[in-house]
């Protein structure tokens, strides 16, 4: 396998395309690998020898249905601009009463009498019979009191943004047929079609709520994204978890972190390997052409992208991989992508000519497709997936050892109407994974933690990987920063390359958690045994293997000085580790290695015996 990956290293274009010199890093570890950088040549470098997630509840009995608590579709009694059509969408609230008791006694007394009249809804079936409560109704609504009071509701920001979404929704439901979905209007807020197909949702009374830390962060800007956080946990009736106030953040369709901007390279929040030399892409496509020749050069592969960033990584690889034209030739290329400002910039770096809104033709005749999910790229042809920095971004629950046994960590608001972390008072539908993640664990290492962090998404998404690669053949390769271990509270935000409090401002700074690579491992494992799973090894270990010495030595060959600059600073950033030895810049820009903070893991079809 190494003498496969060297000879395709050394046949790679042997051009310099251009390194970007990286900014403002925090230091890692302690430095490790010593060596000594000139201008043109390397001497004596060695590196050692590579969801839908489903909170599941325990099932419940089946009950025969209240016929008299039937749910509101759109009865033709009433038009959509009849007073009282905005107080159906309510329906969907659960406990009215309760609702009106906690606004009775802060004295909201126009969600109160909505309360009593959704209840009332609620009780009724509508659509065939109580025409005299629809037209007692219309008239109570219709008296000038009552009226003003819900209109004034209505246009409460701290209740618009619900009742014009639920709003929405409904009145395209009921124009929609049987069995299909309707388009949510332009103007709406927010998409509920897009939460409605995540985790299942936590409801918690905050009354039950124990010993809740102090909040010590900054007031959040009044912004749409908190306006609509807060929405959700007041009419939720309590605290959402850490892991769905992460998933609002980061691609939230109207306002989320990685949605409407660019996020990568210098300029942006942080930078990523691809980003720092072009020889990272080159590297992970030796490993696609090595895996392509171990399936035994399939006319047709489908080579997946999870998370492409600007598409800088796909970019140095098609062009490195140029010379091997019969593996080009055979690329389907699939980009899972939900951001359309960053679908927009993938296309420029592939240099994509437009067909439609999801594909596109490469200028050398590769087709390009843009997908929301995994699930939706074609099955059938050998399928090479690749992740880099793409798990850390996924939504993890967090966990902490109290009194009582492990309580999940929640995301309430607090009286002075900023957020702040509660615990949950009983066990959550996420304590499942906890518990499968705890068997997979050593007792001592258990024993020793007061914090763990799971990811169900990292979980389920890797089972489906799995499931694809045992099924149509193939591999993936998973690259982030992470422990070979289970890890315990390494959730972190940052905006503009520095760490800010997460609950500070949300939408403005990325959150990023460490992956955990066992976790990732067994799931492989307990879905297919037809898979095995490599690794982690060090980012270092692994471009290793693939030659990346060599590739480093034949770019000097033909660089300037100044690219030169570049390619040593590149090379240090891939495969060193803390601070470069060589750099004689100012000490703001010194190079940060990150070749031990980031691991590399392969899952591969056993069939194909890649690494034996």
């Amino acid at each position: 396998m190494l003498r496969n990956c060297q000879e395709i290293t050394s046949k790679l274009p042997g051009y310099f395309h251009g390194v970007a010199i990286i900014k403002n890093r925090l230091p890692p570890s302690p430095n490790s690998i010593k060596a000594t950088l000139n201008k043109k040549k390397i001497d004596n470098i060695t590196s050692s020898t590579p969801i839908k997630m489903t909170a599941v509840a325990p099932p419940r009995e089946k009950k025969t249905p209240n016929p008299r608590r039937t749910i509101y579709t759109h009865p033709k009694e009433i038009n959509d601009d009849d007073p009282i059509f905005p107080l159906y969408f309510l329906i969907m609230i659960p406990n009215t009463i309760g609702m009106f008791s906690r606004a009775y006694r802060r004295n909201d007394y126009s969600l109160a009498i909505l309360s009593l009249l959704v209840y009332l809804l609620r009780h009724c079936n509508l659509q065939t019979t109580h025409k005299g409560t629809i037209e007692m109704l219309r008239r109570f609504i219709g008296q000038a009191s009552i009226a003003q009071r819900c209109r004034c509701l209505i246009s409460r920001q701290s209740s618009a943004d619900t009742l014009r979404r639920c709003s929405s929704s409904a009145t395209a439901s009921s124009q929609a047929p049987v069995g299909t979905s309707a388009e949510q209007p332009a103007d709406a807020q927010f998409s509920d079609d897009y939460t409605s197909q995540h985790a299942a949702r936590i409801s918690i009374d905050r009354s039950g709520l124990s010993n809740p830390p102090e909040h010590s962060h900054e007031t959040s800007a009044d912004s749409e994204l908190v306006k609509h956080l807060k929405s959700i946990i007041k009419f939720r009736g309590g605290p959402i978890s850490v892991a769905e106030y992460m998933e609002e953040v980061l691609i939230n369709p109207k306002a989320g972190f990685y949605i409407n901007r660019d996020v990568f390279g210098a300029e942006g929040d942080f930078i990523t390997s691809p980003e720092v030399s072009q020889m990272f892409g080159e590297m992970v496509g030796v490993w696609a052409m090595c895996l392509w020749e171990q399936m035994g050069q399939p006319d047709r592969v489908n080579l997946v992208e999870l998370g492409p960033g600007r598409g800088t990584l796909m970019a140095d690889l098609k062009r490195g991989a140029s010379k091997f034209e019969k593996f080009t030739k055979s690329l389907n290329i699939h980009m899972i992508e939900v951001s359309p400002a960053l679908k927009k910039i993938q296309k420029l770096t592939l240099k994509c000519e437009d067909e439609d809104e999801n594909t596109a033709t490469t200028l050398t005749g590769t087709p390009v497709s843009w997908h929301s999910t995994l699930e939706e790229v074609p099955t059938g042809l050998p399928t090479i997936i690749i992740a880099h920095e793409f798990y850390d971004a996924l939504p993890v629950h967090q966990f902490q050892k109290a009194s009582r046994g492990w309580c999940e960590k929640m995301i309430d608001v607090a009286e002075d109407s900023k957020f702040r972390v509660v615990l949950s008072p009983q066990p959550t539908p996420a304590t499942l994974y906890l518990l499968k993640r705890c068997k997979w664990a050593q007792t001592e290492e258990l024993s020793k933690l007061e914090h763990v962090e799971i990811c169900p998404k990292a979980m389920d998404l890797t089972q489906n990987i799995a499931k694809r690669i045992s099924s149509d053949g193939g591999g993936a390769l998973i690259i982030d920063y992470g422990l070979d271990g289970i890890v315990s509270d390494s959730l972190q935000a940052i905006r503009k390359h520095k760490f800010v409090n997460m609950l500070d401002d949300p939408g403005s700074a990325d959150l990023s958690a460490y992956v955990d690579f066992p976790a990732i491992k067994h799931s492989a494992e307990e879905v297919s045994e037809d898979v095995c799973v490599y690794g982690p090894i060090t980012q270092s270990h692994f471009l290793g293997n693939l030659g990346i010495n060599f590739r480093v030595e034949s770019l000097l060959q033909n660089c300037t000085e100044e690219q030169a600059e570049s390619l040593r600073t590149g090379y240090w950033r891939l495969v060193g580790e803390g601070e470069a030895p060589f750099w004689e810049g100012p000490n703001e820009q010194t190079p940060i290695g990150m070749g031990t903070r980031y691991l590399a893991m392969a899952i591969v079809n056993k069939k194909q015996e890649m690494f034996n």
